[in-house]
């Protein structure tokens, strides 16, 4: 049996009885609806100050994707995979702990930590050295080191239960979904609104995206799976929206009418007017920006103090005061740094010689010359998709193939998953030829391959694979396809 120990977000556990008892049955709903879908055995027990996760299962491939959706949850602060029982003495301790910890601590530094609730004959201390000193003993090659050993054993001792810590994860934190009501995302694929949602979601907010398209199809499949992966990986909990609004014929009455330097604020102007619309439509009080004080021209105090003033619809904008490197950081440690990196900024060309300081008064005269019910129709007239069928229309769209035996003797593999994946787990075993082109290069080097072959894309669970191929054909690419292989 394999037994995890979830630790609340410290947010959670300052809470007021009532709310904390909310927060903790949400979590442990969340909890059920996703780790049940990877075994039927799971259990989740609510212990008010922490949740036990209890699978029959001792399957390795198992272990890890519950490590890596306990890791994803928000609302978690911390998850330790544990061994629990009872004990009859503080020797009988020591005895399941060295079982425990023999072989992790061969040639390692290590200390106790002992943690205790109840009477018992010994104090947390003792326990410590009794422990302790018996590991240094029988484990030859180990030895005790109280500051920054290499590994810390971690033991609880509650009443007449044993609680034996073999690894602590860390959580997203945040709130468990959805605590904190729904929000409309404005997503453009790139790394702000990216990390955006992410904050967003980790405060117990459900996020739905918006896109406003300005580059076509290609440009939505690519926003399509940045907001699939965003919700897939941290989400998964909950359904969430993909709303597009097609917003070409924006930018090409603003091109017309506007003067240069106002464009990129009368832009965000008219992107908020359509925004709050569509969060009208689905019942949602407030909008998310990936906007931070003067990293373009747009997002000066004054410009943004503007836009602002284009909606009463609450605006938030949790990356305000960061520096964009603080952005890419972030991005890269959620996943979602190789994706943004290949999105076009297509705001960026809309003006030449953008004001820092954009006149109200000036912004309002030249929007008397747009056409709002225009505006207000294409809002109406968006396209709203149930997340979850991202996937599904990929699939339908893209020549799939499940094993090799469907593939032309000369098709290539493409393998497009990143580096280090593939380092991790090869792609072994396969008939056919076999290359590597990450799938954040595949845009810009798919081309320069040898045309006349046939090629099959490949990552592990099959949705950026499905993605991609959907990119590259609505770019015209006729030889591409998809390789699941035995997931």
């Amino acid at each position: 049996m394999m037994e995890f120990l979830v630790k609340l977000h410290p947010e959670i556990s300052i809470k007021s009885k009532s709310v904390r008892k909310r927060q903790t049955m949400l979590l442990e709903q969340n909890l059920k609806t996703i780790l049940l879908r990877l075994d039927p055995s799971v259990a989740i027990k609510n212990n008010y100050d922490h949740l036990l996760v209890q699978v029959a299962s001792n399957s390795p491939k198992l272990r890890q994707q519950m490590i890596d959706h306990l890791a994803c949850i928000p609302g978690i602060v911390q998850f330790m995979e544990m061994q629990s029982g009872t004990y009859t003495s503080l020797h009988d301790i020591f005895e399941q702990v060295k079982a425990a910890f023999t072989e992790k601590l061969e040639g390692k530094s290590f200390c106790v930590r002992v943690k205790r609730t109840g009477d018992h004959e010994f104090s947390s201390l003792e326990a410590e050295r009794y422990i302790g000193g018996g590991l240094n003993q029988h484990i030859p090659s180990a030895r005790v080191q109280l500051k920054n050993p290499d590994e810390v054993v971690r033991v609880e001792i509650k009443r007449d239960q044993l609680i034996i810590v073999s690894q602590v994860f860390e959580g997203m934190g945040g709130f468990p979904l959805p605590s904190q009501s729904d929000v409309l995302s404005l997503i453009s694929g790139g790394f702000d609104s990216a990390v955006a949602s992410y904050l967003m979601i980790r405060k117990g907010l459900r996020t739905h995206y918006l896109f406003f398209n300005l580059g076509g199809p290609a440009h939505e499949t690519g926003v399509r799976q940045m907001a699939f992966y965003l919700w897939q990986k941290f989400s998964l909990s909950h359904k969430v929206k993909f709303i597009s609004v097609d917003f070409a014929p924006v930018v090409t009455e603003i091109l017309e009418k506007v003067d240069n330097g106002l464009m990129g604020v009368v832009l965000k102007r008219q992107m908020m007017r359509a925004a709050a619309i569509v969060a009208e439509r689905l019942g949602v009080q407030a909008l998310v920006t990936g906007e931070s004080v003067g990293q373009v021209a747009s997002q000066t105090i004054a410009n943004l103090s503007v836009i602002d003033k284009a909606t009463d619809t609450l605006v938030l904008r949790p990356l305000i005061y960061q520096d964009k490197q603080e952005i890419i950081d972030l991005a890269r440690k959620i996943g979602a740094e190789d994706m943004a990196k290949t999105m076009p900024e297509y705001c960026g060309v809309i003006s030449n010689k953008p004001t820092i300081n954009a006149d109200l008064n000036k912004v309002l005269l030249a929007e008397q010359q747009l056409d709002l019910a225009a505006l207000e129709k294409l809002a109406l007239d968006a396209n709203v998709l149930d997340i979850r069928t991202v996937e599904f229309q990929a699939e339908q769209q893209i020549n799939t193939v499940l094993d090799e035996s469907t593939m032309a003797s000369d098709a290539i593999i493409l393998d497009i998953r990143s580096p280090d994946e593939v380092d991790v787990k090869p792609l072994t075993g396969v008939r056919h030829q076999v290359q590597l082109l990450p799938f954040y290069k595949l845009a810009s080097q798919f081309s320069q391959l040898d045309q006349t072959q046939q090629y099959y894309l490949y990552c592990e669970r099959g949705v950026m694979s499905r993605l991609q191929a959907l990119l590259l054909s609505e770019q015209g690419h006729t030889n591409v396809g998809v390789y699941r292989g035995d997931f």
